[in-house]
């Protein structure tokens, strides 16, 4: 399956990211954290251990945004919409759990 090649190599480099912690989270991101009581290690752990489910088109930017859904620290289901910006770096644009 030729998406499936593509989540792959985008959740290598979205693990990349966090290992290194070479990543940026946007206010709506931490809004959202805060909201869901959720931290950044939560948000960490989902991208190590989760699978990269959905490819979506931003619809300002037109650049390709991909949910990520894994589970927190503690076994909470939670989603992250990131992207890789023009700059090369990560960056987390919302976070949610479920």
């Amino acid at each position: 399956m030729a998406g499936g090649s593509v989540f792959e190599r985008m959740l290598r480099r979205f693990r990349d990211h966090v290992r290194r912690g070479d990543y940026l989270l946007t206010i709506h991101a931490d809004e959202e954290m805060d909201a869901d009581e959720l931290t950044g290690f939560d948000v960490e752990a989902a991208i190590l251990n989760g699978q990269v489910v959905e490819r979506q088109r931003d619809h300002a930017t037109r650049e390709a945004k991909y949910v990520v859904r894994g589970k927190g620290l503690h076994g909470q289901r939670i989603g992250v919409v990131a992207k890789i910006s023009p700059t090369g770096r990560m960056v987390v644009l919302t976070v949610y759990r479920g």
